[in-house]
């Protein structure tokens, strides 16, 4: 799919996504359920209008990049859409980091104003006091200290607001990628980018429709959650479920018994760790789910058919990235596979290269490309690093892939991750994927380690399901195991018992932390 064909040359993304929602008569429906409170669209667009006047009432002129560290609360909603309805840029950032992070995103965006919800303000309030350009700062949902209420603020802003005449290949919004190196980059993304991720993964694999109510526990914030829970149900008019909280299995469950989604989404490490509750098919109803969706990283076989029997719904697993907008391959409701990301997107093209950029055969581990329209256009002020991650149309994500004969591709970790034993690669989520089969298992994480020739061999970082059962004889145990599931030489040669392993905001295992 190509913006250029469907979206005209002067558009702003604010008024597809907010705007048209009233427009077409959808004013009184609801558009998101927050704690006790539920806002309609018609709600959601005077929000969006006075906190885009508000901004502008701060002197933010288009282009002005605007930090966002909010919670999954209205004030990441006016704000993301206000500061975009006006030319804006809105730059959300993850709202677990640390004070000298906050600096970093101040200093490298050049933000001049910053809306954060007031639970967070502890963490930022250094960094806003160091940060050079930062000229006002809004606190929503609280105590705003020595700072501006954005509550009063927006109170007091005018509730009609046109649109900025903006590019449909104007700036939008930026999102920090991390990466497994080096400082954050800010990927920047165009207004025309949410449209594609919308009319392809959202309506084409989906199905996403204006009766669907969507509960996503990846946060707004993050390039996955801003899709599930934000602009995928908006493109249809359907209902979203915000809850600014940390999302625990047990909680998790709870918010699907009480709002009863239709449509969640999760991670691989929360799928775990709901399966461990005891009774959960039991204890909560989860019979208003139609699907279930996993991305952040690869979702074990194992998992996805546990989850199957015992709550009766799929999880379609795929893949996205930051600098892609949301997921570009997935497998699809009905026709999954298994341990399989599955097929490309409608409107995106796969390809498998060997490092000199040459199509790698099918079977062969290579490393992926994707060319489609939701691509950033380049990192902010990371020239380089843009020049070794664009090839002209194409991207590529860092990950190694393969694809069977079907055409389904499948997942070999990321390009820093994969281990070359013996002169093979070798995986290290294959071999994570057959651990966690073990019935003692509850997570894995495998790294490469140098033996005593100082060739690298496979380690595995173990979590049991039950701590007191470690011992060598089951760590001799887990050895066997995957030696007798997969091909041998794949075995950890090393067993680590460990009572949590380190992770990012995601869920994403830092297999780099685990690197001795």
């Amino acid at each position: 799919m190509n913006a250029s064909d469907v979206l005209p040359a002067q558009f702003n993304v604010a008024s597809w996504f907010v705007d048209k929602n009233v427009a077409e008569g959808r004013g009184a429906s609801p558009a998101f359920l927050h704690e006790d409170r539920t806002l309609t669209y018609a709600d959601v667009q005077e929000l969006v209008n006075r906190t885009g006047n508000a901004l502008l009432e701060l002197g933010v002129e288009m282009e002005t990049r605007v930090l966002m560290l909010c919670l999954d609360a209205p004030e990441f909603i006016g704000t993301f859409w206000g500061a975009i309805k006006i030319g804006a840029v809105p730059v959300p950032v993850n709202t677990l980091m640390r004070t000298a992070d906050y600096l970093y995103f101040l200093g490298d965006s050049r933000a001049k104003v910053a809306v954060i919800s007031a639970p967070l303000l502890a963490e930022a309030a250094p960094a806003l006091v160091d940060a050079k350009r930062l000229k006002h700062v809004l606190i929503a949902g609280g105590n705003h200290g020595q700072f501006v209420s954005y509550e009063d603020r927006i109170a007091k802003a005018s509730a009609t607001l046109e649109a900025a005449p903006t590019s449909r290949d104007d700036a939008a919004f930026w999102q920090y990628s991390s990466g497994s190196t080096g400082f954050p980059k800010g990927a920047v993304h165009l207004h025309h980018d949410m449209v594609v991720c919308c009319e392809t993964y959202g309506k084409q694999v989906l199905g996403i429709r204006p009766t669907d109510r969507v509960y996503s526990a990846a946060k707004l914030f993050f390039a996955y959650g801003l899709g599930n829970a934000c602009f995928f149900p908006m493109g249809v008019g359907a209902q979203s479920v915000l809850y600014p909280h940390r999302p625990t299995p047990e909680s998790v469950f709870e918010l699907i018994a009480r709002y009863r989604p239709t449509l969640f989404f999760g991670v691989p490490t929360l799928y775990a760790g709901m399966l461990a509750v005891k009774e959960a098919e039991v204890r909560f109803d989860t019979s208003s789910l139609r699907l279930c969706v996993s991305a952040g990283e690869a979702l074990p076989d194992e998992i996805y058919r546990r989850w199957r029997e015992r709550f009766g719904v799929e999880i379609i697993d795929g893949i996205g990235t930051t600098e892609i907008g949301h997921i570009f391959l997935s497998n699809r409701p009905g026709a999954a596979r298994p341990g399989s990301s599955g097929l490309p997107v409608p409107g995106y093209e796969l390809a498998i290269v060997d490092d000199e950029g040459r199509p790698a055969p099918q079977g062969e581990i290579g490393n992926l490309r994707v060319k489609g329209d939701s691509t950033m256009a380049y990192y902010w002020n990371k020239h380089d690093k843009t020049k070794a991650t664009l090839f002209g149309p194409w991207i590529q994500t860092g990950d190694k892939y393969y694809t069977d004969r079907d055409g389904y591709f499948w997942y070999c970790g990321r390009s820093d991750d994969m281990l070359k034993v013996g002169g093979i690669w070798v995986s290290p989520v294959e071999v994570e994927a057959t651990l966690v089969r073990h019935p003692a298992v509850l997570e894995a994480a495998v790294v490469g380690q140098e033996d005593s020739d100082r060739l690298v061999k496979p380690k595995a970082f173990v979590v049991l399901k039950e701590p007191w059962r470690a011992s060598d004889e089951l760590a001799n145990e887990l050895k066997a195991f995957v030696k007798d599931k997969i091909a041998p030489y794949k075995y950890p040669r090393w067993i680590e018992f460990a009572g949590e392993l380190p992770k990012t905001a995601t869920g994403k295992i830092q297999r780099f932390k685990l690197r001795g």
